[in-house]
């Protein structure tokens, strides 16, 4: 197979481990990390040897970091949840595409409520819990727990059925808290091994879902690619894609979009973000904003609104668009258009008056038509509003997952944003937000992964505020080599290794 070869993921003194489900036919990877012996000599001049045991950790590299695996970017990566798809009866295969029988509803919250635990939910309770009881912890997460909380509407597990690739992951406030990394493919010459070096890469810094780039909306067969070798969830803002459809874009009608969203259906796409929330009365109270309307799906439909003088065509076919959704199990992100783009406008009338729509619509979506749904928001905000911003949010939309670019807690860092985020992310996640992500897109390797991991920290250091199950272990064994003086295990058990190397 000339040309074409493996792309690979390493850490040192790392190795990748499966450990098998007792309920389903499943095998989650984690990343366990061996840990040297510490040597104390006693007053007499003698050596103990005290072995350590090894730290098993979360890990978002697939079969990038098993070097057993075949990982070429021609062929795809393995298809996990190939045979569960085919053990399904509610679910039929039309032109190479999973998609529900006529009838049938396959969304995790459908199950979940008919108290089906399916092997997605056994597969993240393995996951979330690290092996944590073979270390004498308890733990809470188990599969019907995690069943219990997709059914009440307070968790989600992106799991597109045409996206087999993917190892399943849950989102939710009392769970591990994810971070997402935003993916630009770039105009550089394209060559497969490229496209997938960039979701390897941010999947080695802990990206637990890749957020599609705007502009990048239109490149279908890069998308494509990048899904068929993506171990971790895709999401997506079809409306951008639906605009490059378009001749003139404020022309654009219903049929063009819901076009848009089965074809990404199809792909494996497992999130989209649709902001259905804004509506034609919201437009006035942005009027007094410092900054106006920034986000732009919020600029596009303003503007929509204004020249074909109707409702947001999002928020009229909403119906239309939960039909599609379920028949593919897509976690439906309501995305928030009136996100403050300035500390000035932090929680004022237009977020929360959006953020109404947007919990009638999660109801709407949730009861009627068992889709999983996040909730988006919000933007620029100040550490002393963070608390309301998220108790608001809860209760509007009834404890739905919330998932925040940021917040961004000043405006003052242009160029440093992502350090802004990282603080604000922190915070709010402490708070109950469930998935974070920096504001902004790179195509630098070292950027990327500079923001990647200021957001990992912040959602580690929530998950430690939370008190989740077995979140202190990597703290304490790091912390206990380096009173030991086990530089290389401080090293190895660092987010990274390479960099706490030089500095040490």
């Amino acid at each position: 197979m000339a040309g074409k070869k493996n792309i690979r993921i390493s850490f040192p003194a790392s190795e990748k481990e499966y450990i098998p489900g007792e309920k389903n036919k499943i095998h989650v990877g984690v990343r366990r990390v061996t840990l040297s012996d510490t040597i104390v000599t006693d007053i007499n001049g003698v050596k103990n040897v005290k072995k350590n045991n090894p730290v098993i950790l979360y890990d978002t590299t697939g079969p990038f970091s098993d070097p057993k695996m075949d990982t070429i970017p021609q062929l795809g990566i393995l298809r996990i949840k190939d045979d569960w798809n085919n053990r399904k009866k509610d679910q039929i295969k039309i032109n190479n595409a999973f998609i529900a029988k006529k009838g049938k509803n396959i969304t995790q919250l459908y199950y979940a409520k008919r108290r089906v635990i399916t092997p997605e939910m056994e597969y993240v309770a393995i996951r979330e819990n690290q092996q944590v009881e073979e270390l004498g912890l308890k733990s809470h997460i188990t599969p019907d727990f995690v069943r219990k909380e997709i059914a009440a509407g307070r968790a989600v597990i992106p799991s597109n059925i045409n996206h087999p690739e993917a190892e399943p992951m849950i989102i939710g406030k009392t769970f591990l808290v994810k971070v997402a990394s935003r993916i630009s493919y770039g105009r550089e010459v394209f060559l497969p091994e490229n496209e997938v070096e960039k979701i390897v890469w941010r999947c080695k810094w802990g990206a637990d879902l890749l957020i599609e780039n705007d502009d990048d909306a239109h490149l279908t067969n890069t998308r494509e690619l990048i899904l068929r070798n993506s171990p971790v969830p895709y999401c997506t803002t079809p409306l951008f894609d639906a605009l490059k459809q378009c001749d003139d874009p404020e022309k654009l009608k219903w049929e063009t979009f819901r076009d848009v969203l089965i074809n990404q259906a199809e792909q494996g796409v497992d999130c989209f973000v649709i902001h259905a929330g804004l509506l034609k009365k919201h437009l006035k109270q942005t009027e007094v904003r410092l900054t106006g309307i920034a986000e732009p799906a919020g600029i596009f439909l303003r503007n929509w609104m204004k020249t074909n003088n109707k409702e947001n065509f999002l928020y009229t076919h909403f119906s239309n668009i939960c039909e599609v959704l379920k028949q593919y199990d897509i976690t439906l992100i309501l995305g928030s258009a009136l996100r403050p783009a300035s500390i000035y406008d932090a929680s004022d009338a237009a977020q929360f008056s959006e953020l109404r729509i947007l919990g009638e619509l999660a109801e709407k979506a949730k009861e009627k038509y068992f889709i999983q749904v996040i909730v988006e928001g919000p933007g620029h905000t100040p550490l002393n509003k963070i608390k309301e911003s998220v108790k608001e949010q809860q209760y509007i939309c009834q404890q739905t997952p919330f998932f925040t670019a940021g917040p961004v807690s000043t405006d003052i860092a242009p160029g440093q944003e992502y350090i802004a985020s990282a603080i604000g992310a922190a915070q709010i996640a402490w708070q109950g937000v469930s998935l974070i992500s920096d504001q902004t897109v790179s195509t630098d390797k070292d950027a990327i992964k500079e923001r990647l991991i200021a957001h990992k920290i912040a959602a580690h250091s929530a998950d430690l505020a939370k008190g989740h199950p077995g979140s202190q272990v990597r703290d304490n064994a790091l912390s206990k080599a380096r009173f030991d003086g086990r530089w290389k295990d401080v090293c190895n058990l660092s987010l990274d290794p390479t960099k706490t190397a030089k500095s040490l």
